[in-house]
């Protein structure tokens, strides 16, 4: 975020500016507008122009997503963009994820005139908060699947059930697992309304796009028979109301109805790094909010991502994975190989011991996000941050949650009066997404 700011601070002392305007675009014909500044061609330093609109997209491609951009930057710049995303590894795996995988077109910059520029226009769904009828709530995760049914909005039964869906080879052993736990839920009511759930990974129109659920599937039996899984699925309850969306959504869409506020950026930490926003309008939208892929940090010799490969991203910096990556310069010793789940003990163990090494961890992950929030504010109105997930378990949250204020308090003034930050309680935690996932689908417009 410094890096950034200070090359926006020397572009804008500069009389030769360069004001560029990028529009995302989808094949459902959404459009997202963005706005920032370059260094004139001729300036001095013009050269740092292709690495800041870079990673400026980049951040656009994974807080929004499309295969489609827009850009009003010189040609040569857009060029340029172009050939990384065609021959630079981390550039070629962005574009084959936003392209081919998620949005099933060609990938590309295309250099326009401001005149040309396609209008902004946003769909949204009027999904979450509906409460009327007997509904289904589900959310998968890699260790477990949690459902609830709901009677006008009073929950009459939920449950956590344990299972391993990563290394399952087998589509049919997925839609089994899911179709069982639905009608576990639907023995509990009189009848089955609308089906809502949510699940780590990438789902466009309820449909399967990226997902570490389905990891062990093997790309030709994912493309013939997960990415339309919850499709079938709504198709064998008898094509009513059902809705799929991103965990993080609903984590942000369960927050923001626990609290009755809006404006709610949800990040929560754990095996991986997850984002949800809801509107300051109450709604959720359909951008990725894949924050693990956004770019926090702009140094030359960052962590790297090890499915991207990209340096710097904020998997890195707000998960188990950074927690482990911190250890060894803490001074805490684990033995070579621990899992990340288990190193995450040992310093939330210390941390309750009043440890110094443990408590550097979390002060340093405080930093990290206190920089990341001011950053976040580019690309989304919140004025409500709830925090979640196993690395916000244990008196090391309260210690980056205060760290994180002191660095917006001193740096970001302006945001230290906007932002309120949230962590939920232990019922809100384990069941709250699977009720909230219940009210995503519209029985009144279906």
């Amino acid at each position: 975020m410094l890096a950034h700011q200070s090359f926006l601070k020397s572009a804008s002392s500069l009389e030769e500016i360069t004001d560029v305007k990028i529009v995302l675009t989808r094949p459902d014909e959404s459009a997202y507008s963005f706005k920032t500044s370059i260094l004139a061609p001729k300036a001095k330093s013009s050269s740092l122009n292709f690495f800041f609109l870079e990673r400026f997209i980049k951040c656009l491609l994974w807080s929004r997503g499309a295969a489609k951009i827009y850009c009003t930057a010189p040609r040569s710049l857009c060029d340029a963009l172009n050939r990384h995303y065609a021959s630079n590894a981390t550039g070629q795996w962005d574009a084959e994820m936003m392209g081919h995988r998620i949005f099933e077109e060609d990938f590309e910059i295309i250099h326009c005139s401001e005149a040309d520029l396609p209008q902004e226009k946003s769909h949204t769904a009027n999904l979450g908060r509906h409460m009327e009828g007997c509904r289904i709530g589900f959310d998968l995760g890699g260790s477990d699947r949690k459902i609830a049914a709901l009677i006008d909005g009073k929950t009459v039964f939920s449950e956590e059930i344990v299972w391993d869906p990563i290394p399952q080879t087998d589509p049919q052993w997925h839609y089994d697992h899911i179709m069982d736990t639905l009608k576990l839920a639907a023995s509990k009511l009189p009848r089955v309304d609308a089906i809502g759930g949510s699940a780590a990974g990438v789902y466009v129109n309820n449909r399967v796009k990226v997902a570490s659920l389905f990891r062990g599937v093997s790309e030709s039996q994912f493309n013939s028979r997960v990415k339309d899984l919850f499709l079938e699925l709504k198709r064998d309850w008898g094509d009513i109301p059902f809705e799929v969306v991103n965990d993080g959504e609903v984590t942000a869409l369960a927050g923001s109805m626990n609290l009755n506020r809006n404006a709610v950026l949800g990040i929560a930490m754990g095996t991986n790094q997850a984002g949800g926003f809801v509107t300051p309008t109450g709604q959720i939208t359909p951008w990725l909010n894949e924050l693990a892929f956004v770019p926090v940090d702009y140094h030359p010799e960052a962590p790297k991502d090890e499915w991207s490969g990209d340096r710097g991203c904020g998997v890195q910096y707000f998960s188990q994975q950074a927690v482990a990556r911190l250890i060894p310069s803490s001074g805490i010793k684990v033995p070579q190989g621990m899992p990340f789940p288990e190193q995450l003990l040992i310093v939330q163990k210390r941390m309750a011991e009043n440890d110094p090494k443990a408590a550097a961890i979390y002060r340093t992950m405080g930093v990290y996000l206190g920089y990341a929030l001011a950053q976040y504010s580019q690309f989304y109105e919140f004025e409500h941050l709830l925090m979640l997930g196993r690395v916000m378990t244990g008196t090391g949250a309260d210690l980056m949650i205060q760290k994180a204020k002191e660095v917006i308090q001193k740096d970001f003034s302006d945001l230290a009066e906007k932002i309120q930050f949230h962590t939920p309680d232990e019922k809100s935690k384990r069941h709250g997404q699977a009720m909230a996932a219940a009210s995503l689908p519209d029985t009144a417009s279906d």
